[in-house]
This record gives structure tokens, sequence and C-alpha cells, in this order.
């Protein structure tokens, strides 16, 4: 079996090296490792480490560098396009996910799921970027479909045909989870240990959970367009509402209206906010669509090191064997 593990990489000079040490460890005996690492532009050393990293075992692992940051899943989005295990983990670089999990997720994924989300007892993050999860997995309820007991966690084991399916995809601001949502139903889940952070902290400020949030509920659904549907559907029936009420009170003269200029001022406020907020939406999805024809990149690679580019066109496992031993005597 070969195991692809793909990490991506962000200011992660403390940890990276030994998170590859440690997966290198547990799981190189045991089946063929490829650890892809994804560098998201980051600023400090993990250029160096991840350069080391792949000169020292350079049969294991993948580095590749992006040319500026792209985000999150648009990293792991790089990794899976390069990745070339039968089998592909995707788990972060601060020993969050403990690599001592992924042979559970392994053995999970054996028994014929397309994906293995894992969930967690107790979550070691902050309490905004909690409150940040629950929000995020209310709304992808509604919003994605999803089954109200599935977490959708960044760290999965996904088999050789969702990724092929995952990667078809080729829009800017991937959300993978919506993707896969959209492929499969065949999902299994699994309850694993979450650690604290070993050094640093969370590189998703404030704007870039709204930005992840808004990829999935207008990158990967009509839903917003059709609760503005909803409103304006009855914004027009109170409209008729009160014009029929105003008509009444025209023809009945003893009764008392109300201010004009109440009236006027409060339905003028409230029709331009709401046209400004259908604006704003609409904009949203016209400026995707001008984005998606103006072929705006997923991510850019600046440097790949690898040894297994054979590997990438071999459609047999005894064929890419073959080119993988070739590769390495190369």
């Amino acid at each position: 079996m070969r195991l692809s593990i793909v990490i991506p990489v962000f200011n992660a000079e403390n940890t990276i090296e030994a998170l590859c040490n440690r997966l290198f460890d547990l799981y190189s005996s045991s089946c063929e490792l490829e650890i892809v690492l994804v560098n998201d532009n980051s600023q400090d050393s993990t250029h160096t480490i991840c350069s080391r990293l792949h000169r020292s075992r350079p049969d294991t692992v993948t580095y590749v560098r992006l040319s500026r940051n792209f985000g999150e899943h648009s990293a792991v989005m790089a990794g899976l396009n390069v990745a070339t295990g039968d089998f592909c983990v995707v788990m972060d670089d601060d020993f969050q996910n403990p690599p001592e999990e992924v042979g559970r997720l392994v053995e999970e994924i054996g028994k014929g799921y397309d994906v293995v989300y894992t969930r967690y007892a107790e979550k070691r993050d902050s309490l905004f970027r909690n409150m940040g999860s629950r929000l995020n997995d209310k709304v992808a309820n509604i919003v994605l479909r999803k089954p109200a007991d599935l977490y959708l966690s960044s760290f999965k084991i996904m088999n050789r045909f969702l990724v092929d399916e995952i990667i078809k995809y080729t829009g800017p601001d991937p959300y993978i989870d919506a993707i896969i949502l959209r492929t499969t139903a065949s999902i299994g889940k699994i309850e694993v240990r979450h650690d604290a952070r070993r050094h640093g902290r969370s590189g998703y400020t404030f704007m870039k959970l709204v930005s992840l949030w808004g990829n999935m509920v207008i990158g990967c659904s009509l839903i917003p367009l059709r609760i503005l549907g909803v409103v304006g559907l009855v914004m027009t029936a109170a409209g008729v509402y009160i014009g029929g009420e105003a008509l009444v009170d025209y023809l009945i003269p003893h009764l008392q209206d109300p201010s004009e200029y109440r009236v006027i001022m409060s339905y003028s406020v409230f029709s331009r906010g709401f046209l400004l907020l259908c604006l704003s939406v609409v904009g949203e999805y016209v400026g995707r669509i001008y984005l998606s024809l103006n072929s705006d990149p997923q991510f850019v690679i600046r440097e790949r090191l690898s040894v297994r580019r054979k590997l990438m066109a071999a459609a047999t496992t005894e064929e890419r064997r073959k080119g993988y031993d070739a590769a390495l005597r190369a």
C-alpha cells in the first residue's frame, strides 16, 4: 500500500521536522510512505527546513513551494495534485493531529469508505476558534446538506478514487469538503485525540475565517440567492397588504392615517438597505464567475522537489513500482 500524507505548511519551523520524523518512524516500515509538504509562502525558515527534509529523504518527502499565500484549502489541492498514494491523509503541521492516529484512519478506510473524517471528544483550540467551528458546522448542515452527525475536520483520509475526483475541480477558492460531499456518500467517521498546539498560534485570522465561511456559503450553494428570493416575496406581499390598507384608508376618510414623512422615510431606508444587500450577494456571484472565466489559479507552484514525477502517469501498481525504482536509481 502506498500512503501519501499531505501537510499544508505555514510558518511551522518549530514543528514540521519533528512531525515528519515521527511519521517516518511510525509508518515507513508498514507501507510505502510519501509525505507531501506544501509550503504556503511561510515567512520563517520553513522553506529551508522542508528543502533539507527532501534532501535527507528524497524517496519519501515531496516538497512543493507556492509562490504566495493561497490559503489552506488551495494548499491541500496543490498537495493532492502531486500525491501518488493509494490513500491520502490530510493533516495539520502543528501536532494538533497526533501522528499516532493516522494508523487508525488507515484501518477505518479499509472498511470500504471513500473518505473517513475525524471528530474530537475535546478540541484544544481557543474559545474563538471553537465558536467559529460550531457556527461553520451548523451552516454546513444547511448549505452543504451535511449530515448533522458529521464533523468536517481538516484531519481526514481519502482513497485514490476520491482524490482523482477532487483534483478535477479547477476553479478558484476551492472548498474541499464541499467537493467531497457532492462527490460521494460513502463517508466514515472516527473519534481521535486533539492536542494543543506545540508552538505559536493559528494562522487563521478573523478575516481569513470570514473568507473561508464565504467560500462555503456563496461559492458552494445557491441558498443565499434563494433566501433573498423568499425575502423579496415576503416584502412584495407586505407591500401589497400596505397598499391595500392605504386604499381602504383613502376610501374611508374618518380613519386616521400615519404621517407621510414617517412612512416615506421608513420604507426608503429599508428598501435601500435591502437593495444594497442584494447587490452585494449578486456581485459576489458575478465576481466568482469573472474569476473562473479569467482562469484565476488555485495555486502557483514556484518550486517542486520530488523523485516521483514518473509515478504520476503510471496506470497500475506494478508500473508505478517500476517507475519508482527507476526514479530512485536515477
